[in-house]
């Protein structure tokens, strides 16, 4: 079994992680921002054919009402790109929480630069995911 990647899905930027399930592990890779209010395919492309995941994995954003937030649409939309121009699984996990995580694990880190913040979410994504 492969590597998979993870996708931390924003309106102004995308975080990316990669991920073993041997391991059950993710690593943080990078954030890309969207290009023209789209996201960033050639970046996402470059990352594909550079890992080569057997799957992809893309958070799905729900309020703590289990009411899907206001981005859903937006993440799932995402997802059905990813998997209709890379022909790969997608798969949704619940990405709750996973920002605050990510911002409280950082730390300084976070506040000295913010992008690492979505990559790091991304890989919380994706072992969310790799151990369910």
């Amino acid at each position: 079994m492969g590597v998979l990647l993870g996708f931390d899905y924003g309106t102004h930027k995308i975080g990316i992680a990669v991920g073993q399930p041997l391991t059950g592990t993710a690593t943080p890779l990078t954030t890309l921002g969207l290009v023209n209010r789209k996201p960033d395919w050639s970046g996402i492309s470059d990352l594909i054919a550079e890992w080569q995941p057997h799957a992809l994995v893309v958070g799905h954003p729900f309020e703590m009402t289990d009411r899907e937030a206001d981005n859903a649409p937006g993440a799932r939309r995402f997802a059905r790109q990813l998997e209709g121009r890379f022909r790969l699984p997608v798969h949704l996990v619940d990405e709750r929480l996973t920002s605050r995580e990510a911002w409280s694990r950082l730390g300084s880190e976070a506040a000295a630069d913010p992008t690492r913040v979505d990559a790091f979410a991304a890989k919380l994504i994706l072992e969310t995911w790799l151990n369910d």
